[in-house]
């Protein structure tokens, strides 16, 4: 059976403007992912707090990293149930796939073109998290729900 949208509500309209959605993601050494996600990724370190908690960036948009005492306890779930952690938008998948492999990091999935519009592959962090990397092709709008 098809699955329906909910639309919104008239009278449901937004009170604020939305200045960012940050996700946050679980670490068991600080350290690592930081240097994971600058010297791989290509992000930007933005802020440090303490020796637990930090800010990274890249293309406009945060993620905070957080450091607690035990692996996440949703990596497993996420890469059995073929869910996602992050989704990177990139304007060439084909080229930031081998400059990660060339950073030593294998691909989890290799790069493919998918029903909706872009060419894709996922890899794991250094914590085990399931990071999809696309490239929009033509009027693609992104991962069916």
């Amino acid at each position: 059976m098809p699955r329906t949208v909910p639309q919104p509500r008239a009278e449901g309209r937004r009170a604020t403007n939305h200045l960012a959605v940050i996700a946050q993601l679980r670490t068991t050494d600080l350290g690592r992912s930081i240097r994971f996600y600058v010297d791989v990724l290509g992000f930007e370190l933005a802020f440090v707090h303490g020796d637990f908690y930090a800010g990274l960036s890249a293309g406009g948009q945060m993620l905070h990293l957080k450091r607690v005492d035990a692996p996440d306890p949703s990596i497993a779930f996420v890469a059995a149930g073929d869910h996602l952690h992050l989704y990177i938008e990139t304007d060439d998948a084909a080229s930031f796939a081998a400059a990660i492999v060339a950073r030593g990091v294998a691909l989890a999935r290799p790069i493919q073109e998918t029903a909706w519009g872009t060419r894709e592959f996922v890899i794991r962090d250094d914590q085990g998290h399931t990071v999809h990397v696309a490239e929009r092709l033509g009027d693609a709008t992104g991962p069916p729900e």
